[in-house]
């Protein structure tokens, strides 16, 4: 059981767990490639084989995540890129709700993300996300994507909070069990991210649909 008074902490990643993935989802696999095909002179379907495979060479690097990176790479502006669609931006149900009762108890809210600073902060602008936290922490500040254990260890350094008595809510299983070996208790991942993709079926970590289901006066 998640009992609150355990809970000084609640670490939060943003994409998928705050905001719709959605957003990532349709940027990098639709927006992206077509924009892409545009600038290059490709056809659309080339362009989507060839991004997709070297993209997912990245996985779990923080390649994945930094958009210096690709920019460099593929010669595009990505940053830019994603301006032309930050109209789907959007929070995932209840989570405004939930940021206010955590500030409300008095319990600290630290964005953990993965994001590149250059899609955080339009995210940051589009939503005013920062307001309802305490603080927000990008992995490319410590240059440690959140899957390596080190990362944490760099988190803690920064944001001295106590392993026994933190919630991370993060969509990634990955993540989750990078948190889990360093020694953070208490763990929720996300059924659905993505708004527009099925609801998954996580049986490592507990999980919940909406932040409706939380509430800093019960326990889950």
């Amino acid at each position: 059981m998640l009992y609150w008074p355990d809970i000084d902490t609640v670490l939060l990643d943003m994409d998928g767990t705050l905001l719709d993935l959605h957003f990532d989802t349709y940027f990098w696999l639709e927006h992206l490639p077509l924009r892409y095909a545009q600038i290059h002179a490709l056809e659309p379907d080339e362009a989507r084989a060839w991004l997709h495979q070297r993209i997912i060479a990245e996985k779990g690097t923080l390649n994945w995540y930094c958009l210096d990176y690709w920019s460099r790479e593929l010669n595009v502006d990505i940053v830019q890129l994603k301006e032309e669609i930050a109209e789907r931006i959007a929070f995932r149900p209840y989570v405004q709700d939930f940021l206010a009762r955590l500030r409300s108890e008095n319990i600290r809210a630290v964005i953990v993300t993965n994001a590149h600073r250059g899609s955080l902060n339009l995210k940051i602008r589009k939503t005013g996300i920062d307001q309802l936290v305490d603080h927000v922490i990008s992995s490319h500040d410590y240059q440690l994507p959140k899957e390596d254990p080190m990362f944490w260890q760099r988190l803690q350094q920064e944001e001295p909070f106590d392993a026994e008595r933190t919630l991370l809510i993060d969509d990634s299983l990955p993540v989750l069990e990078s948190a889990r070996q360093y020694g953070i208790r208490h763990l929720l991942s996300i059924v659905q991210p993505d708004s527009q993709q099925p609801a998954r079926s996580i049986e490592q970590f507990r999980s919940i649909g909406h932040f409706d289901e939380l509430s800093p006066s019960k326990k889950i």
